[in-house]
């Protein structure tokens, strides 16, 4: 992903509200269910979670197959094209 892609899937992540949040267990498998019917997911991570915020969203990422976006904080945004008719059309 280049950085123009990655800086025009945080213009549109910026709107978003997080998904879901990742608390104390940390990441779930029901975690990684999420991308059936979103390409652009913004997580956050609650304050009872001692994990790093940017493994956690490296460990997502890998289980998903996405990629990460960006790391602020504790959020973080994920993409993953959808393979048949993707919605979001990424710069060149």
């Amino acid at each position: 992903m280049t950085s123009k892609q990655r800086s025009y899937l945080k213009g549109l992540a910026m709107n978003l509200e997080p998904v879901f949040q990742i608390g104390k267990s940390s990441v779930t498998p029901e975690n990684v269910e999420v991308f059936n019917t979103r390409e652009l997911v913004k997580i956050s991570i609650l304050k009872n979670c001692l994990d790093d915020p940017k493994e956690i969203a490296n460990t997502v990422a890998e289980r998903t197959r996405s990629q990460v976006v960006q790391v602020i904080g504790k959020k973080f945004v994920l993409y993953k094209p959808f393979k048949d008719n993707p919605k979001i059309i990424l710069p060149k």
